[in-house]
This record gives C-alpha cells, structure tokens and sequence, in this order.
C-alpha cells in the first residue's frame, strides 16, 4: 500500500537511491507495476507532472547525504531516456559533486535509439559518468515482445539488440527479463551469452489478489 500521498520524484529502496524523472514509456507492456499500483516502497511514482532538472536537484539534494548509497539509478514509472537531456544534467551534477562515492546505473528499455534519433546517446550517457546500464530485454524474439510489451516503435526488438551491442563496448551492462508464462528465460540467457552480456532474472509478482 502506497503511503505518501506526494508524488515522489526522488525515493529509495535499501542502499540505493531511485530517480523518478518521467511517467512517459514508448511500452505499454502487460505486466508493468503501474497498472496495477501507484508506486513501491510507500512511494507514489505517479508523476502529476514531468519534473523540471532543478526540481529532481531539489529533491535529490534533500536525501543523497543521509547514507552513503550503492547507487543512484535513473529508475521509476517511466523510461529514462525518454528525457535523455534530463539524464545528462542531473548526472553530470551527480558526478561532479558525488562522483568519486558513488555509482551511476540506467534502468532502460534500450530503446535509447529511437526515443533520441540522430543523438549519440551512449556517448553522451559515457561523457557525463553513466557507470552501468540495466536493459530490459523479456523476450528472445520480436513476436513475443510485441506481445508483451506492446511497444510504439515498429522496429523496437531490433534497436534493443543494437542497444546493447554498442553499449556493451562502453558500459557495465547487464540484461534482464520478467519471469512471465510467455518468456523462454532460456533463450534470452543464452542471446545474452552470446552478446557477452550479463543476464539476470526478475521475479515477476502478480498484482491481481
């Protein structure tokens, strides 16, 4: 149960510090939390609008100095890199006052690409300090993530892979996927395997009770 009523742009969840900077998402997969509940850990990641950077600053200000965090993730109701130059500042200001203590991860759809067309995104993500990228993947072929998914972008499966094969050369990256009935865990194990990737599984929890 969601138990702060205020939209949280800023929350946290054990030794890591989340920033929920957009509700926007080029998915409208089936499975996604925020079908079903407003937020998690008493946060409401609901957004009653897209912050600006020196409201996620605020925000972010107020809490980065009561531990020393594992990590500070780009991660909410929304896709990062939808608002990639949001991305940029609010890292950049990380880095240059917390960057020797901390680390900086992207939890993304790894549509990067197409929300950013004709943008070097992973050199711009690379020049302001991003560490580590989480990409979710949750299907070994195009069908099954249109299924589930249910992306915008026509060619999203496609530019996902490219995603990680480019980021991979710079980042830390790790490639997830939810335990659905649809999704051969198997198989996306193995493509990342073969794409010299980390893999790593995410329970899914049912919200229907």
């Amino acid at each position: 149960m969601t138990t702060n009523k205020r939209p949280s742009i800023v929350y946290w969840l054990g030794n890591n510090l989340y920033l929920n900077i957009t509700n926007q998402c080029p998915n409208k997969c089936y499975f996604c939390l925020r079908n079903f509940k407003s937020g998690v850990g008493g946060f409401n990641l609901k957004l009653e609008k897209e912050p600006t950077v020196n409201e996620v600053l605020a925000e972010l200000q107020e809490v980065i100095n009561r531990k020393n965090w594992r990590e500070i993730v780009f991660c909410g109701f929304g896709e990062p890199l939808a608002r990639l130059d949001c991305v940029l500042e609010v890292s950049s200001w990380i880095k240059k006052n917390y960057g020797k203590i901390v680390t900086l991860r992207i939890n993304t759809n790894g549509q990067g690409f197409l929300l950013n067309k004709g943008r070097d995104v992973l050199n711009e993500l690379k020049n302001v300090g991003i560490d580590k990228l989480s990409i979710s993947l949750n299907a070994s072929d195009k069908e099954t993530y249109a299924e589930i998914c249910r992306p915008s972008f026509e060619n999203a499966f496609e530019s996902i892979l490219e995603f990680i094969e480019k980021a991979k050369e710079i980042f830390d990256v790790e490639v997830t996927a939810v335990t659905l009935p649809e999704v051969n865990l198997q198989k996306i194990g193995e493509t990342a395997e073969k794409m010299g990737v980390k893999f790593r599984i995410r329970e899914y929890i049912p919200c229907f009770w």
